[in-house]
Formats: C-alpha cells, structure tokens, sequence
C-alpha cells in the first residue's frame, strides 16, 4: 500500500463479548489513529429506569475522571425526549473533528446478560422499543442488561441497579485504561502557574 493512501473502510465487525474483552475492542478503534482528543461519548439512556441508566452512569463516571468530550450524563441525560435537539447542538459541532463511541443499554438473552454488543458501525437507540430515532455513532457499545421478552419497559424499570451500576464501571474503566484523559486541565494549568 502507498503510505499516502488512506486505507479503505474497516470490514463491519459485530460482535458480543465479554466486559474483559472492553479493552481490546477500544483498542481496535485507537488503532485506526483516534486518541481522546478526537472522541466523543455519546451515552444514551435515562436516570429514570433503571436499566436505560447505563449509559448516563458511563457518561456521569467519564466526566466525573475528567473526560470533556461526553454527551449523556445523570445530571444531563440523552434520551429519545431530547436527542435530535442535543445531537444537533452538541455533537453536530464536533462531527468532522471526532469520532463518536454510542454506549447504550439493550435487552438479550438470558444467556446473554451483563455481555456487551459492540461495532464498528451505528447504533439505533429505541428501536426495539419502537422509537424511531437517529442511528448514532461511527462504533457502539450496547450493553445487555437483562432478557428481551414480555413488557419491555417494565424489565428495563426492575432492572437490578447493581448489575448496571457493575457494568457501566466495567466500560469506564475500559475507556481510562485504552484512552487515559490527558491532564492539561484546569487544575494542572493552576498548579504549573503556581509552580512559576
């Protein structure tokens, strides 16, 4: 291959995996050049169901370790209520500048739960649910919270917080570990002007 020549399109990978496994598909997608300055989180879900609040519990734990490229929190949740709006004024803005990681709650099966369903390619957010929303992401994480049968919202209401709350910090600290934020922050720009 000619080193000027941009390689072709990664070959669509979807798979379930494992939370050991995090890590090595994050690494799959710093390996195509993204580091954290060129990402953005996009984590869907609400603080009012228990299982749809996996992804603002990833989203308020990437903040809260000094991530600033994250859309979808607990205090600021991203849900099918507000999504086109804040997709339009928060992630739009950043589109061609960075790649964007869609972290969701799903339902599977049985055998499936506390797995996570990963991609190199969009996700639909509310579909099983039938909500007609945007597809987000140029790579996903839906992690399977509980089994896809019966009244959905009602399982994704009882839903144990536990092994959500589990989840989302498996996929946080898969993110530090592949994409460590970079300490330019506030506070250390304050500690190098106190250091002068």
């Amino acid at each position: 291959m000619n080193p000027n020549q941009q390689p072709g399109p990664l070959p669509l990978i979807r798979k379930k995996i494992k939370g050991a496994e995090l890590p090595a598909f994050l690494q799959s997608i710093r390996d195509t050049g993204a580091g954290v300055r060129e990402l953005l989180f996009l984590c869907i879900g609400t603080d009012r169901s228990t299982g749809d609040s996996l992804g603002p519990l990833v989203g308020t734990m990437l903040e809260e370790a000094g991530y600033d490229c994250v859309v979808g929190t607990l205090r600021r949740p991203l849900d099918a209520s507000n999504m086109r709006e804040r997709l339009l004024a928060e992630v739009v803005p950043h589109r061609a500048s960075r790649k964007i990681i869609a972290i969701d709650a799903c339902l599977g099966q049985a055998s499936s739960i506390c797995s996570y369903q990963v991609s190199n390619q969009p996700m639909e957010p509310g579909k099983s649910l039938g909500k007609q929303l945007p597809a987000v992401g140029d790579f996903s994480i839906a992690g399977i919270v509980n089994v896809d049968e019966g009244q959905k919202y009602a399982i994704l209401q009882s839903t144990s917080l536990y092994r959500v709350m589990n989840m989302a910090g498996e996929i946080a600290a898969a993110v530090t570990s592949v994409f460590p934020v970079e300490k330019t922050s506030e506070a250390s720009l304050q500690q190098d002007a106190k250091g002068k």
